[in-house]
This record gives structure tokens, sequence and C-alpha cells, in this order.
């Protein structure tokens, strides 16, 4: 655009300059040409300074320490009349700032908590219908079940929580997570499944496994993703946890007997090492299950301070959040020894 304005200034500068006369005589300029030098633009460049990047270099949970008591959040908001119930959380940093997200079951509300100038803030989005499920989109998109509407929510995180939009669902879903690259995969109580969506809420495929014979979905109400992209399924209907392709192989069940018996399995997550924390919400406990389903230990019970777990998250600082249904706070530990270290920054 510039040589194209500049062709124009030249041409109506020399019609002035020259007259009609000496125009007839020399002609019009046929053309203008740019010739670029590099020497010069290559050392604007070096000095162009357009912003930072940042990298954040998540830290391991190290899941064979002993978890700490970090923090606990009050998800209680002003106006607010019915108990709380907290039932999944995930954690979004957002323009530098960490931010907790939970669904509210009993106040029909999703909520986030965060500090900004130093003072602890929230934001409140209300619902027509109680949310139970949250999964990441983007760094600041959520997407929430409301099973009772037959809906599916977009929220986004500011990080106050602003509706977007709002999928219509042909059935009511419960449990939710995010496939790459752009579809869903959300759990159904009837008939029990676990369905791969698109983005408009077309079902793409239904998932119906059976393992050894049996029905292995009843109640799939939270699902994870895995960093190898399987779906994880923490069904407190059969009491078991499962790992499903997104084509709908089963790549293990995990249902025990006896002392490592599930009896509530709620809220599920797995780590960057690919560990799996799922919640038993009956046993009071937070069960760490290794990459391919096995039991290695209750990482927190009662004793521990979790009474009626449901969701679980980790952040990337290696913090883990668990909700804890009946006392309504959610509940913030720690169990590793390294430090979180921002690094790489670099101009553009």
């Amino acid at each position: 655009m510039d040589v194209y304005e500049m062709y124009h200034g030249c041409e109506a500068g020399y019609v002035e300059a020259v007259g009609d006369a000496d125009l007839k005589e020399r002609g019009r300029i046929a053309s203008v040409t740019f010739r670029q030098d590099t020497d010069k633009l290559n050392k604007a460049l070096d000095d162009l300074q357009l912003g930072e990047i940042e990298v954040l270099y998540e830290s391991v949970l190290d899941l064979k320490a002993t978890p700490v008591l970090q923090d606990t959040i009050d998800i209680k908001v002003a106006d607010e009349r019915s108990k709380l119930n907290p039932i999944d959380v995930t954690v979004l940093v957002v323009n530098d700032i960490d931010t907790v997200v939970v669904t509210d079951w009993d106040n029909s509300s999703v909520k986030s908590f965060y500090v900004k100038n130093k003072q602890t803030q929230h934001s409140k989005l209300s619902m027509d219908g109680p949310p139970l499920s949250l999964t990441k989109l983007t760094y600041n998109r959520l997407a929430v079940t409301v099973p009772s509407r037959n809906k599916i929510v977009i929220v986004e995180v500011n990080p106050d929580l602003v509706l977007r939009s709002t999928i219509t669902t042909s059935k009511q879903y419960v449990g939710i997570t995010s496939l790459p690259p752009s579809t869903l995969a959300v759990g159904s109580h009837s008939a029990p499944c676990v369905n791969i969506l698109d983005m408009t809420g077309n079902v793409l495929r239904s998932i119906s496994p059976l393992h050894k014979g049996n029905r292995i979905l009843q109640y799939p109400d939270f699902l994870s993703t895995t960093m190898t992209g399987n779906i994880l399924v923490s069904d407190c209907g059969t009491n078991c946890v499962v790992c499903l392709t997104p084509e709908g192989d089963v790549v293990f069940s995990y249902s025990p007997t006896g002392d490592t018996a599930l009896k509530c399995p709620q809220g599920i997550t797995s780590t960057v090492t690919g560990d799996i924390l799922v919640t038993d919400c009956s046993l009071h406990r937070v069960i760490h299950l290794t990459e391919s389903g096995q039991f290695v230990r209750n990482i927190l019970t009662e004793e521990g301070g979790v009474t009626c777990p449901a969701g679980v998250c980790v952040d990337p600082y290696g913090y883990m959040y668990v909700c804890l249904r009946t006392e309504g706070p959610i509940k913030v530990f720690t169990c590793n020894h390294s430090q979180v270290y921002v690094s790489d920054l670099a101009y553009m």
C-alpha cells in the first residue's frame, strides 16, 4: 500500500512540475520501483521489540511425598442461601492471574476466585440449572455441563466469568472433557455411554463398551483426557475407573476388590507424568493410580483432611485442588519439592 500511494504521489507531483506540454513529450510514469535496503532492514528488526515470550514450566507433583495443606478456598459469596456443593474444579492462568473455577451445584452457578491488586476477588455466573462438570477448552475458555437443561455452556475467564455461548444437546450430559483438536467427550446416564461431540453438539460417535461381557458404564459423571489423548472415566455406578481410546477401545478397567475397592469414585485427573488421581466420595480418599491403572496408594484420606471429595485437579505449579462436597471449601495441597520457575524470556 505504501508503494501504491507513492506511485500516485509521484505521478501527481510530476504532472504539476513538468506541465501538460512536457508531459506529452516525456509521457506518464510507467512504474515506481522500491528497492529494499536489506542492511537497514535487518538493523531495524534487530532493534525492534514487539513484546516478550514467557515460558512457564510446569512443576511436577511429587506423588511420593506427603501432601501438605497449603490453602482453603471458601467458595461462599454474598446473598447465597443454599448450602455449598462444589462438584468440579480447575485452575487457569489468565493474564498472569491464577484463577480457580468451580461449579456449585446447589447454588446453580459457576464461580471464579483469584487475587488481583493483592485483594482476593471472585466472580459468579448464574446458570438456569445446576452445573456439574467442566473442562478447559483454551487457556481462558471452559465448557460446563448443565444436565437438567440439556446444554453445555461455553464460559470465558477474564478472570471474571463471561457467558459466551450455549450448545444445546439431545441428551443430558454429566461428565465432560475436551479432546484434540476440537471435540468433546461427554458422559450420559441414559443410556449409559460416552459420546464424542463436535462443538455444535452433534454426536460423532457413541461408546458403550463391554469388559469381560459386562457393561462398564452406568454413571460416567467425571471424565478427563490423558497426555496421550485417551479418555479417563470415573463411574460411581459400576464403581470403576475406565480408560478408553477416542475410538472406544478399552485400555484398562480398574475395579478392584478388598481394601482397594472403590465405593463412590468421583473426580479424576491425570498429571504431566501420566499418573492418575481419582477421588472416592464415600471412602474420603484421593487415590493414586499409575498410567496403566495400577493402584499405588491413598494419597489423601479423611485423616489427611478430606471429607466427601469430588472434583480434583492439579495446577501448573504442582498444587492439588480438591472439592469437598459436605464442607463446601476447596482445599489446596502441595507435595512437590521442586521450585516453580519462569524462564526463556525472549524478545520478538
